[in-house]
């Protein structure tokens, strides 16, 4: 991988993790059309833990007040006072963010090996998911349900399902979780906070287990990811690392204030285009 692919691939990593378009299935997309087949892995893994510092840098204020609210001391017991009604509000969107990672973390720990050696590296199914993505996306502009003021627990969870879910390539993380969460009724100016805050811990949890396969790769799965195994000059990891991070940051606020705007029938005409794309290229 040369540094110019490897910048390219990092600002297609920093906008696309947090516009509504997937971005591994555009990380395929990129990589398919430049023909990179080796260093893969590695060059993911630096890229997403960049797009997560970004989503750190940009959301620092509301994150620091969410920590610091969470270590206050619970409201007094009552009778027929709930613990759910003796937290704060910041106690209250910690246990929503942890419910939200439940699905996702199910399907990470059992199942993503699985799902990326089934789908991973086929356009077809970039294509068909990216489609997807856009009838999620168009269904938000047309059906609005009346709007609740907070994210219901059981809410929380359906949201963390359409998470897990995109693990598939190019069923876009944020617009899963984004529309999946307006189709539900919940606010939209606090919508786009916890869909990218939820997404914290999953991408760092996977960022973990894909160090695991780089560091100490087991027999079958070095040979099964050769390729991907593959060293890559460490300028490339840097210079991908700091195109995804200042893509990122841009992105990152632009899509808050999108989300706000609810204007996301233009992100879902353009991943069905580029589903269609994708299906008659393969």
């Amino acid at each position: 991988m040369s540094l110019i692919e490897a910048i390219i691939l990092g600002i297609v990593q920093g906008l696309t993790e947090f516009l509504p378009v997937s971005s591994s299935g555009h990380l395929q997309i990129g990589q398919h059309f430049m023909d990179i087949n080796e260093g893969g892995l590695r060059f993911d893994v630096t890229v997403h833990v960049a797009t997560v510092m970004a989503t750190l840098v940009i959301l620092r204020k509301e994150i620091l007040a969410i920590i610091k609210g969470f270590f206050k001391p619970l409201a007094p017991a009552g009778e027929g006072v709930s613990l759910w009604r003796r937290l704060n509000d910041e106690q209250r969107y910690v246990v929503l963010i942890v419910i939200s990672m439940i699905p996702v973390g199910i399907v990470g720990l059992c199942f993503k090996d699985y799902v990326e050696a089934i789908f991973e590296g086929s356009l077809v199914v970039v294509g068909c998911c990216l489609m997807v993505t856009a009838m999620l996306l168009a269904l938000t502009h047309f059906y609005k349900p009346q709007e609740r003021e907070t994210i219901s627990p059981l809410h929380a969870f359906i949201i963390g399902i359409a998470q897990a879910v995109a693990v598939l390539p190019g069923l876009s993380r944020s617009g899963s979780t984004i529309a999946t969460g307006l189709l539900l009724g919940n606010k939209k100016e606090s919508l786009a906070q916890f869909s990218f805050l939820m997404v914290i811990p999953p991408i760092l949890g996977e960022a973990l287990l894909e160090v695991r396969h780089i560091v100490a790769p087991s027999a079958e799965y070095a040979a099964e990811h050769a390729a991907d195994l593959a060293s890559i000059p460490t300028s490339a990891l840097l210079a991908g690392f700091v195109a995804a991070f200042v893509c990122g940051c841009f992105a990152c606020k632009w899509m808050i204030q999108m989300v706000k705007k609810a204007k996301l029938i233009y992100f879902a005409a353009y991943c069905l285009i580029a589903g269609i794309v994708c299906i008659v290229i393969a």
